[in-house]
């Protein structure tokens, strides 16, 4: 039996080529997206791959992850992977940073991927099987300066993930999470800052990354497809994860030396 695949933010980015590398498996796909446009764009692209299907959904509000739900048992009578990939971006010191684009990226990255789950799980228990990939991100083990609303809500998804990998793994459910260093993907068309620049050098950091969207869906699609709870695509991730365990001082005299530079750029 095909896999039932439900990927959010899945009209852009690294959301449609995880869609790709699903549909080249023979799974079924449902991508959702608060982009009109895009979703029919991407459906269109995608379904000589195999059965692909748009819906419209804000991930932020719980009537449309009902509306969810409701399709996926009306349509496919069930789910085998929910994917909470939609997130946005958002940089800025602690004290420049409005609490308005503070509530903004919770409600997205964080609260978005938990209603997710609080959604698709009763009926992952119900069914005994089923499994999350929550898409978080580097920024959750290496917590740049600049970074702090971003860095928060990516290491929540982080923190989530863990908490239910042993919670719901008794009745059959698998977690997987996902922490991507910079690819190319156009994350930073949501990006809010208050500083100047600030969008320009995240938008070369992603363009600089040297792994493509395809290549991070397809180790996240194996790395689900094997039941590995921790996805590290990037060799540069590995890396930073076990010098911040083992050699911290390094870790910190890296970050403190980034924070430095980025104190006489942002001060100038």
């Amino acid at each position: 039996m095909s896999q039932r695949v439900l990927i959010t933010g899945g009209a852009s980015g690294l959301g449609k080529e995880l869609a790709r590398q699903y549909l080249k498996t023979g799974a079924k796909v449902l991508i959702t997206d608060i982009n009109d446009q895009r979703g029919n764009e991407a459906e269109f692209e995608l379904k000589s791959l195999g059965e692909v299907r748009f819906v419209k959904a804000n991930t932020t509000l719980d009537s449309d992850w009902q509306m969810l739900l409701d399709w996926v048992q009306n349509k496919w009578n069930g789910l085998d992977v929910l994917v909470n990939n939609a997130g946005v971006a958002a940089s800025g010191r602690i004290d420049k940073i409005s609490m308005e684009d503070w509530d903004w990226i919770i409600d997205i990255n964080l609260k978005g991927v938990i209603r997710g789950c609080r959604t698709f799980v009763p009926l992952f228990k119900q069914q005994k099987s089923g499994h999350i990939v929550n898409i978080a991100s580097l920024a959750a083990v290496a917590n740049a300066p600049t970074m702090s609303s971003y860095n928060v809500t990516k290491a929540g998804v982080v923190s989530l993930s863990e908490t239910l990998r042993h919670e719901l793994s008794p009745y059959g459910i698998h977690t997987t999470v996902v922490c991507p260093s910079f690819f190319q993907t156009n994350l930073a068309d949501t990006m809010r800052t208050p500083e100047q620049g600030m969008d320009q050098t995240v938008r070369k950091l992603l363009a600089g990354g040297k792994l493509s969207a395809e290549q991070v869906a397809q180790r996240i699609v194996r790395a689900q497809q094997k039941g590995r709870f921790l996805e590290l695509p990037h060799a540069e991730g590995k890396a930073l994860s076990l010098i911040k365990r083992y050699a911290p001082a390094l870790y910190n005299y890296g970050v403190a030396d980034a924070g430095r530079r980025l104190y006489k750029k942002l001060e100038r």
